[in-house]
């Protein structure tokens, strides 16, 4: 027997390790493959609520199709996260006293390998927690032995066939880190600075140009000033030149598109060596590419000796103090701006000119593009295409290298000359370009892009190029589920890798799902203190411990303040342990396609009362089965009755909606389905129903198809829920299976229950929906008369459709229950004082001289309408005061209306309820 109440730890932990042990997350065979992968976490990485929202999704389809019948592989692994991993092992050495320079590449690459043997698993077994079924055994690494021979193979076969370069280029530079990042590793966020107004002289002495600029060290690298060509105000200018302040040199005035006239003073300073639009306007018009910075971001040799070695900011301050002793500086701003920081480092970016190896990804993107327009690779929702579309066909090359020693190190080579030779290793270069072992190769420092091994995912990790029968099964793959935040960076990417070098898309479609909010639909952040752990929900977590997690490591002690006053009053006793498949539950929730959601812890309340809902209803069938006869016996005869038929029916109708849904990537109406179902279907109603049957059991007929109904629909219930809601139905669906007839070592690997329209018995459901509306319409008058449950009404019947009368004398029993009543009749001759209900065209009637005390009621809603006006009358003055509503933030607005609005409504019904029982007499 179940234990009496459902406590889902232990069970967790427990089927997990079970199912991980037999092996049943490996493909089982079947006509039809169904394959995805995982999108890689950082090796670095611990699970956060996107992690949460993706993988459950992704687990729901690979549970639902591994129980449909497919052949399915879910294959997982993790990235080597260049800079995270790199950083994360400096520090550690640099607690110890050690810096990596001084270790050198070797050792330290051998440290990383041991960092990531003792403490790189965290997110894999967090994702286990979450109950995540892929094939484990195949666990995948981008820098494992196979991965690192097939990035390898693609970058040797694309530098020979004239698709990788090495050039110089602007990228976005990390003065800490000393290296070129993605534009995805860059935060811009708003902050406060200045916009700084400079007096640049004309040459020719007849007076001066006036410039505005957020970053005035970057003057010193100026090649220009830029007007726009339709500009009157400077048309007699452009072909003039600038004294350029401080430098002792001359820049030319331009025209140009890219400026806006509108804006301050419509001239533009041009720093093409510093400035990622500035760098085009200088391709245009063929200005010189003038570094200042080394990669430190302190001023180089380039610039004026005055200035050489300062950092930049420091050269900011003495640049501008240098203006304004010369009489140049016109005026400062305040300005807000957006300052782009490394997501890593958390120092300011900077566009730095140096020598990387890129990727024509001009030359990849043609194939690409005509996929997704010719539909071999659909995106949902749809019009996530547009973005892909937009970003393929203004697409720039890839920047791939990286100056980092934790990846995959380039393969090339150099001679002192610099000439380039690319291949597998030294001694292969040597040998194809027939070198003297005399000459002197040194290979790149540099390593590759994340980005570029995570490009070939779908293919690498199935055993590309040695392994083709795996790659026949599961390639290519059938969706990826994925955030519109790497559309560019990750799918457009393997998308023009696998076309490439497999001639065939990577995957049939790409789900792009919303990004996880709070329940103010504000983006989560450590700054903000409104993270949530997926595991803190599962597990719970104790408010001393939440307000320590929340505000560890928080620089600012006002911030902190904040944070933890903002806790405390969120979760005052912490936040309880939910369970995973209440988690899972909530995340399918509020999955509506593409649109980012709002997680509100509540939500998550609600649906740890369905796990109990469940686990409770379950405890009653076995209750009312165990030991007894379920129909197991098809030999023996059963009789269905109308509730039997129509629930039944409710299930047929119910899987035809899950898997509708499914299909469509509903995830949000999928889970809707089922939780209607089962919740107000199964366990309201029909278990209540079957309560009234099971007392007489004089026909064993007419009890074994109750009995029979109860298992089966529960256990084809609990194999629909189970890709939602693992833990749970694996643990009820052991103990209800036996008794159904279904044999098998787990729930996870039998088949899914799939729907027979045949079954669906349209006069049942009929009866039935007859029934709901007649003990409702009862079940209202009591909660607006205030009559209490155990109370046994006597209800009068007029009007109503000619078939009341058969569904009345074949349903009373059902009725009487459900609805609590002594009698039902007919009414004759003129109705006495009652509270009408209505079901169809059927007037329900309740008389109530007998049942309730006309004036003391009425006393009490006297005084409920006088509590309520009280509130009204506070809420409306809130409202009109014109301070509240135009001070007040928008969402606290709003809740005050709506609470307005709700009391309204409660008002007019108690009115109403003391005009009925003024027709009774006293």
């Amino acid at each position: 027997m179940m234990d009496k109440t459902f406590q889902p730890a232990e069970l967790e932990q427990r089927w997990y390790q079970q199912w991980e042990d037999a092996g049943y997350f490996a493909p089982q065979g079947g006509d039809q493959a169904f394959s995805v992968m995982i999108p890689p976490p950082n090796v670095t990485g611990s699970l956060h609520m996107g992690h949460g929202f993706q993988e459950t999704i992704i687990d729901a389809l690979v549970r639902y199709h591994r129980m449909a019948g497919y052949d399915t592989l879910w294959q997982p692994g993790t990235d080597h996260a260049g800079i995270a991993t790199q950083m994360v092992v400096e520090r550690q050495l640099a607690a110890q006293g050690k810096d990596r320079h001084e270790m050198g590449r070797e050792a330290f690459i051998e440290k990383i390998w041991e960092w990531k043997a003792s403490s790189g698993g965290t997110i894999t077994q967090q994702l286990r927690r979450l109950g995540a079924s892929p094939d484990w055994s195949r666990e995948r690494f981008t820098m494992d032995e196979g991965l690192s021979a097939a990035v390898q193979e693609v970058f040797i076969r694309l530098y020979r066939e004239g698709l990788i370069y090495r050039g110089q280029r602007l990228v976005n530079w990390d003065p800490a880190i000393h290296t070129a990042i993605s534009d995805l590793e860059v935060i811009s966020e708003e902050e406060q600075g200045k916009l700084w107004h400079f007096r640049y002289p004309l040459a020719d002495g007849s007076g001066h140009l006036t410039v505005a600029t957020t970053r005035p060290e970057t003057m010193l690298g100026d090649a220009a000033v830029a007007v726009h060509p339709d500009d009157e105000r400077y048309a007699h200018l452009v072909g003039k030149e600038i004294a350029l302040p401080l430098c002792d040199r001359s820049i030319p005035i331009i025209a140009d598109d890219y400026v806006d006239p509108e804006f301050g003073t419509g001239c533009v300073k041009i720093t093409p060596a510093h400035d990622f639009n500035d760098y085009e306007v200088g391709q245009r018009h063929g200005l010189p590419l003038i570094n200042i910075f080394d990669d430190d971001a302190a001023i180089n040799n380039q610039a004026p000796e005055f200035y050489r070695g300062m950092d930049r900011f420091t050269a900011r301050e003495k640049i501008v103090e240098d203006f304004r002793h010369l009489g140049l500086l016109e005026k400062i701003d305040d300005h807000v701006l957006k300052v782009p920081r490394g997501d890593r480092s958390g120092v300011i970016i900077e566009p730095y000119l140096t020598q990387q190896w890129y990727v024509d990804a001009k030359a990849l993107a043609g194939p690409a593009i005509e996929a997704v327009e010719s539909g071999q690779i659909e995106f949902v929702p749809k019009q996530w295409e547009n973005t892909y579309f937009a970003w393929m066909r203004d697409i720039q090359d890839w920047c791939i290298s990286r100056q980092l020693w934790w990846g995959h190190r380039i393969p090339a080579w150099f001679d002192p000359e610099g000439n380039i030779y690319v291949g597998a290793d030294e001694a292969s270069v040597r040998a194809e370009n027939r070198l003297d072992d005399s000459l002197p190769l040194h290979q790149d420092e540099d390593v590759l892009d994340t980005w570029f091994s995570s490009a070939l995912w779908t293919f690498s990790t199935l055993g590309w190029p040695e392994d083709e029968e795996m790659l026949k099964r599961f390639h290519p793959t059938s969706v990826l589920v994925t955030g519109f935040d790497i559309i560019f960076f990750w799918v457009a990417r393997m998308i023009m890798m696998t076309l490439h070098f497999r001639g065939e898309v990577p995957f049939r479609q790409v789900y792009v799902h919303g990004l996880v909010r709070d329940a103010e639909g504000q983006k989560m952040s450590k700054s903000k203190g409104n993270v949530l752990d997926p595991i803190d929900l599962i597990d719970g977590i104790d408010l001393p411990t939440l307000v320590e997690k929340r505000t560890s490591g928080l620089m600012q002690p006002q911030q902190a303040e904040r944070i933890r006053e903002a806790t405390r009053s969120q979760f005052p006793n912490g936040i309880n342990a939910y369970g995973t498949d209440a988690l899972r539950f909530t995340f399918y929730s509020l999955a509506a396609t593409g649109r980012d959601i709002k997680f509100d812890i509540g939500r998550i309340e609600g649906f740890r009362n369905f796990c109990n809902k469940i686990w409770n209803a379950a405890r009653f069938v076995l209750m009312n089965c165990e030991g007894k006869d379920c129909g197991a016996d098809e030999s023996l005869p059963y009789t269905l009755g109308t509730a039997e038929r129509w629930i039944d029916s409710e299930l047929q109708r119910t899987l035809e909606r899950f898997r509708k849904s499914i299909a469509d990537y509903r995830f949000d109406l999928a889970s809707q389905a089922l939780y209607d179902f089962i919740w107000n279907e199964y366990c309201d109603w029909y278990l209540e129903l079957s309560k009234v049957a099971l007392r007489d059991e004089s026909d064993p007929a007419v009890a074994r198809g109750i009995r029979r109904t109860l298992i089966r629909t529960l256990e084809q219930s609990l194999r629909a829920l189970h890709p939602l809601m693992p833990y749970i139905t694996e643990e009820i669906w052991q103990n209800v299976a036996p008794l159904a007839g279904v044999t098998g070592p787990t729930i996870m690997l039998q088949s899914f229950p799939v729907e027979d329209p045949d079954r669906i018995d349209s006069d049942a459901v009929a009866d039935i929906a007859w029934l709901k509306g007649f003990a409702l319409a009862v079940r209202t008058i009591r909660g607006e008369m205030n009559i209490p449950p155990g109370k046994r009404l006597s209800v009068l019947l007029r009007e109503g459709d000619r078939e009341d009368p058969r569904r009345i004398a074949s349903l009373e029993a059902q009725l009487k229950q459900l609805a609590g009543l002594e009698s039902i009749a007919w009414l004759e001759g003129e109705a006495p004082a009652s509270a009408t209900g209505i079901s169809g065209n059927l007037e329900i009637l309740v008389p109530l001289a007998d049942i309730i005390d006309p004036k003391a009621e009425l006393a009490r809603l006297d005084k409920e309408v006088e509590k309520l006006r009280a509130e009204l009358k506070r809420i409306e003055g809130k409202l009109n005061n014109e301070g509240f509503v135009a001070k007040a933030p928008a969402e606290v607005v709003a809740k005050e209306r709506e609470k307005l609005r709700s009391q309204q409504a409660s008002l007019e019904k108690l009115l109403m309820q003391k005009q009925q029982l003024g027709n009774i007499p006293t």
